[in-house]
């Protein structure tokens, strides 16, 4: 197996990116928080040249995202303790701590969110256990919201996951029809859920964030970019934001001209 190529810091016209090579048919040049680090992942093959120049010409558009970043209020990291605020679904809660033997839940009572830990459990273990919290509540209730569209987009879903992601909100593999789903949704308003879950299940209809894409978008859910705008905003966001054709946000993709590969390979994504 070859060694992976080792990444490489560039510099142009001031702006510092770091330029990963990947297994991949996209380049995807992104912008991250809370600083507004530069990442550039591109396809092996594709040429330093066309790399440099696709970026150069995004120079401009890097600015204005790591100004707007950098304008934003930086979160205060949770300590996961009593009367300490956390979302679900949209909705904030005061968090209560209840420390006993057995095992570890967390659930909504009474108006609070309810955290069953050991005794002593460190605020790793607590993290932990919020994040599966969220993982579980994203993985119950996308089942039902791709039943109801299955029939609508005619398509079929062969799995559907939750995972922490920190640069979408989604991903879709339209060959093995497996969609994957952000644990930060559960953070979210409902209908934000229902948005990620149209977009990857159009992704089985067309792979690429091309105007078809949008015109499909349209036909099943005509105000998705309004339910994209609300999701992407500060509030709701999660560790990252992604933009294509078919969101507001830092993420970029391009494909080479001279690339031979199929855009149905290709593993979509939405934040």
């Amino acid at each position: 197996m070859p060694s992976p190529i080792p990444a490489q810091d560039l510099e142009l016209d001031g702006v510092v990116m770091r330029l990963t090579r990947k297994r991949i048919r996209h380049l995807r040049l992104s912008v991250h928080p809370p600083g507004g680090d530069v990442r550039v992942s591109a396809p092996l093959r594709l040429s330093t040249h066309r790399i440099v120049t696709f970026v150069a010409s995004r120079l401009d558009w890097i600015r204005r995202q790591q100004q707007t970043l950098r304008a934003r209020p930086q979160p205060i990291p949770h300590a996961y303790v009593e009367g300490e605020t956390h979302v679900a679904w949209g909705r904030p809660y005061a968090l209560t701590v209840v420390e006993r033997h057995g095992t570890p839940i967390v659930e909504i009572r009474d108006g609070r969110l309810v955290m069953q830990t050991r005794p002593g459990a460190s605020t790793q273990a607590r993290e932990a256990l919020l994040r599966e919290w969220y993982r579980a509540l994203v993985e119950r209730a996308a089942p039902a919201l791709i039943a109801t569209w299955e029939p609508v987009m005619g398509v079929a879903v062969a799995r559907v996951s939750a995972r922490r992601m920190t640069s979408r909100w989604g991903s879709c593999t339209p060959r093995t029809r497996h969609i994957r789903l952000s644990l930060e949704l559960a953070k979210a308003p409902p209908e934000g859920l229902e948005y990620v879950v149209v977009h990857e299940m159009v992704h089985l209809l067309e792979a690429s964030h091309n105007a078809r894409f949008a015109r499909l978008m349209d036909r099943f859910m005509p105000d998705w970019r309004a339910r994209r705008d609300a999701l992407n905003r500060p509030s709701t966001a999660g560790p990252g934001i992604e933009q294509g054709p078919q969101a507001d946000g830092m993420a970029l993709d391009y494909r080479d001209p001279g690339s031979t590969m199929l855009d149905r390979d290709w593993s979509s994504s939405c934040r």
